[in-house]
């Protein structure tokens, strides 16, 4: 082969070389996209499922309940029983020593009167220990029989009705942290009549979403605003399952048989032109009606017509201002 051959097949190499080189860019750019892409695309799907869950949350506050306490059991519960001496490892010690037999190296030796000290030592320790696990005993008897009998003062107090107690005992559990983790707070208070009222700051602007959240068929994230009628329509669905969330916890943790809950939020003032604290949603709720429903199947809007209550609601306009249902004419 002449120079000129030589050098068509060194640059015929070098070009396949550049060739092949920028072929694998361009599958490492077409990678990156595609990688990009498909994290664009989980990411969509994460968002709506967010979304979707934090609806599924705000709609469905009414399934959950912390576990009931039981007043009247714990009234009548037995002081707990105060612990009795033991000497079981004293009496193991002293067991033994007393089958202690010297072997005939240890006589040979004379290591028997060694032995006895030790098994001596022994029983000694052993009375310190049961002594000590005693002492022990008794001091947690001691704090179990002051929590037993703080308790059962509260429990006749909350029985007799006192309303100290009760506000007390809301305060201490505080079942309330998942409706103000959303950013709802509550304030509670007692009627002359002994019922209790509890608030609800409701907050729902801040709460519900103004923006919903879809997949395309593509599979990319749509953020459209979300209707009118369906802000409104989960709006009322949050307010009416907060409400009897706090229903059921305060069942939960007191004996009372009947509870009110208002639901507020700011609402426009027409007489006054300013946004203002207005109850939204008032119910008066017995505990035997609200244990009949299903809470895993209500609607919690819905469910409102099982109980005294004062709500005006339009889809298209959302919650009125209303007053709080009067419990001295539907009586106790």
């Amino acid at each position: 082969m002449g120079w000129k051959g030589t050098i068509r097949s060194i640059n015929a190499a070098v070009n396949q070389a550049e060739r092949d080189a920028k072929r694998r860019q361009r599958d490492l750019e077409r990678n990156l996209k595609q990688q990009y892409k498909m994290q664009e695309l989980q990411q969509a799907a994460y968002e709506v499922e967010v979304f979707e869950n934090h609806l599924e949350i705000v709609q469905s506050m009414h399934k959950e309940c912390s576990n009931p306490l039981n007043w009247k059991e714990i009234a009548l519960s037995s002081e707990p029983e105060k612990p009795i001496y033991s000497d079981e490892l004293e009496c193991e010690a002293l067991l033994n020593k007393e089958n202690y037999k010297p072997s005939l190296i240890d006589r040979i030796f004379k290591r028997t009167e060694k032995k006895l000290a030790v098994f001596s030592d022994a029983i000694c320790t052993a009375k310190d220990k049961d002594k000590l696990n005693y002492d022990s005993a008794i001091s947690q008897w001691e704090r179990d029989r002051s929590d037993w009998a703080d308790s059962v003062s509260q429990a006749k107090l909350l029985l007799s009705g006192n309303v100290d107690a009760r506000i007390q005992t809301i305060k201490e559990l505080n079942p309330f942290t998942e409706i103000s983790s959303l950013g709802s707070n509550l304030e509670f208070s007692v009627d002359n009549e002994g019922i209790l009222t509890v608030t609800i700051n409701i907050h729902g602007e801040e709460i519900i979403p103004k923006e919903q959240k879809s997949l395309l068929k593509s599979g990319k994230l749509s953020i459209k605003k979300m209707p009118v009628g369906k802000f409104n329509e989960i709006y009322q669905d949050y307010v009416c399952s907060s409400v009897l969330r706090a229903a059921r916890e305060i069942f939960s943790i007191l004996p009372d048989e009947y509870v009110v809950v208002n639901a507020q939020d700011l609402l426009l003032n027409k007489s006054t032109g300013h946004l203002e604290q207005q109850i939204i949603l008032s119910v008066y709720i017995p505990r035997s009606t609200l244990l009949m429903l299903n809470m895993d199947l209500i609607d919690p809007s819905d469910s409102m017509q099982n109980f005294v209550h004062n709500m005006s609601f339009k889809k298209t306009k959302g919650f009125e201002p209303v007053c709080s249902v009067n419990i001295g004419y539907w009586g106790r």
